[in-house]
């Protein structure tokens, strides 16, 4: 599997649903973990550090600072929509080419967060 994301902590409010979720945008197991008593979602990731988690963050943090990732779904972008439209999560920008990069949509995960789906193929 190539890298999804380099690394990145995504606040959420609800992590069993966020689990859910992202192992079925991403097609790859979100493992829930626990280290000194603090539990997170393990993202899919290759055999590196490359990778990233969802944390249990209060609402706040994530409408302030959640960040824009830009998550692998090469070559199934469209179908990648579509798994966040059965999960009623907000569409904000539709697939579209960004030039020479590649094709980009942008979405709402079901915890509030603003990412980006990304291939280089449509």
């Amino acid at each position: 599997m190539n890298n999804q994301i380099v690394w990145v902590d995504i606040p959420v409010t609800n992590l069993d649903r966020a689990i859910d979720f992202y192992s079925a945008l991403l097609a790859g197991e979100v493992i829930k973990q626990t280290y000194n008593e603090f539990n997170f979602g393990l993202l899919p990731h290759a055999d590196t550090s490359v990778s990233g988690c969802l944390i249990e963050s209060p609402v706040e943090h994530i409408n302030e600072f959640g960040p824009l990732i830009y998550f692998n779904v090469e070559g199934r972008i469209a179908q990648a929509v579509e798994v966040a439209k059965r999960f009623n999560v907000k569409i904000i920008e539709e697939k579209f080419q960004m030039g020479e990069h590649g094709f980009r949509a942008v979405i709402k995960d079901t915890e509030g967060n603003k990412i980006a789906l990304h291939s280089s193929v449509g």
